[in-house]
């Protein structure tokens, strides 16, 4: 990664735009498929009406014969071949989200649908087929449907992405074991925030020397969710819908984090170490102070959306590696890790984003459990976008007590947080179409500054 100072040039490397004829083609071998298979109908029906989650943003990938598809077919939908490990004519679409399509000589038409555990999936469904792949392997699948036209698998993937099934040594599964529990129980709380992410550095750091990165970055990251999930209402919630169908956050969109000014370049290093690659840079304009690093890792499909306070000279230069200078005013995200702590210490995620039928999540969460939804910051045919109700989280009185003999708060707001606490995370709900991969900035800018807590203690 260059760490020399970045051009505007550089903020239009990325530009995403929805892909019509992408989806057309991928949409195409869905419902044939579909229409081939009476269980993954049955499958897609509960997953809507229980979880409110689309089947084809299950797909991991869609092996389709040639009288299905010709690579003339993909090459006009902007998809390109990238052979991986048992699929050799692997084709991906790389300007948009979609599964892979992998062209075989001839079978049935066969859809993977990806899952956080096949066993989860089997024990749900009572289904008995047969897994490939041993506990904890890097990648496990299972046939849950078979005819002579269609087939459906279910997979788990953890930094594996082609078909043959991995080796799992006896000695990496309790390496496994023991870094996945290391990563669930890793100290938050520092009395030096420095020596909190030096710590945790170290960590992640022992994972990947036995491990390798893909899998250490797997686990981490399976270990934040459930820290998220703790302390979020929402989250509990929908995670429970979503294992009465058996997919666990196997439909997770990205991972939210917010840093101070001062950590970011650290947070960067961190998220580096585990594999990620920055991609674009994220403004929402000179009014909102704020600004975003977008990075992905691209064997374990994760995606990390990392907040800071931002001024506009600052987004021509590479933030992400430079390093942001501390100040005395604070933005809405410099206001929440003040009040919570860093978002990768002792906060967790700002919020997990996940794809969804926008629409009925919002009418299932309510009517069912009472968890309301915020206003849609994004509503485009391409992007839907909504935060439920900020979970409010007690904030420590020492804290708050820095801030005031600051002056970063008013005596009110102090008052305000010492009763009340501030709000500290959301679910959000998610709705992409025609593959769209990118964000919306100027909504974004709106949702967070009526998320920020002073204009919370400002309502009471």
């Amino acid at each position: 990664m260059t760490t020399t100072t970045q051009t505007p040039g550089a903020l239009s490397e990325y530009q995403w735009v929805p892909q019509p004829k992408a989806e057309e083609l991928f949409d195409r071998l869905a419902k044939e498929f579909l229409a081939r298979s009476p269980l993954a109908r049955k499958f897609a029906g509960r997953l809507y009406s229980r979880a409110a989650v689309r089947f084809n943003d299950l797909i991991d990938s869609i092996h389709a014969p040639r009288s299905l598809v010709s690579t003339a077919d993909l090459a006009a939908a902007g998809f390109v071949r990238r052979p991986v490990p048992g699929a050799d004519e692997h084709y991906v679409q790389e300007q948009g989200i979609f599964p892979a399509i992998v062209i075989v000589d001839s079978g049935p038409l066969t859809v993977y649908a990806k899952v956080e555990s096949v066993a989860d999936y089997l024990a749900v469904w009572q289904n008995y087929a047969p897994t490939e792949g041993a506990p904890l392997a890097a990648m496990r699948r299972a046939c849950v449907a078979h005819s002579r036209d269609a087939e459906m698998w279910v997979i788990e993937r953890h930094g594996w992405r082609g078909f043959e099934v991995p080796e799992l040594r006896p000695h990496d599964a309790l390496a496994i074991l023991e870094h996945a529990e290391n990563f669930r129980l890793r100290r938050r709380h520092y009395h030096s925030e420095e020596g909190g992410f030096a710590a945790t550095a170290a960590e992640i750091e022992g994972a990947i020397a036995d491990l390798g990165v893909d899998r250490a970055c797997d686990l981490f990251f399976a270990a934040e969710r459930e820290y998220w999930q703790r302390r979020n209402r929402a989250a509990r919630v929908q995670k429970a819908r979503q294992d009465a169908v058996g997919i666990g956050w196997a439909n997770h969109d990205h991972h939210t984090y917010r840093s101070s000014r001062e950590h970011f370049a650290r947070l960067m290093a961190i998220f580096e170490q585990l594999g990620f690659h920055c991609r674009e840079r994220f403004y929402a304009g000179a009014q909102a102070g704020w600004g975003a690093q977008v990075l992905e890792q691209p064997n374990t499909g994760i995606v990390i959306f990392a907040d800071v306070d931002l001024s506009p000279d600052e987004l021509f230069e590479d933030f992400a590696h430079n390093g942001l200078a501390p100040r005395d005013q604070l933005g809405t995200v410099g206001l929440w890790c003040k009040l919570h702590g860093e978002a990768f210490l002792e906060a967790g995620m700002h919020h997990l984003e996940c794809q969804f039928a926008f629409d009925p999540l919002k009418q299932q969460l309510e009517a069912e459990e009472g968890v309301k939804t915020m206003k849609p910051f994004t509503n485009f045919p391409y992007l839907r976008q909504a935060f439920t109700e900020g979970e409010i989280w007690p904030v420590r009185h020492e804290r708050i007590d820095r801030l005031l003999q600051s002056g970063r708060i008013t005596a009110e707001q102090a008052a305000q947080f010492r009763q009340r606490g501030a709000i500290g995370s959301h679910l959000e709900n998610l709705e992409r179409n025609q593959g769209f991969k990118g964000f919306n900035q100027t909504g974004v800018s709106e949702i967070i500054a009526r998320t920020d807590p002073r204009k919370q203690a400002a309502q009471h």
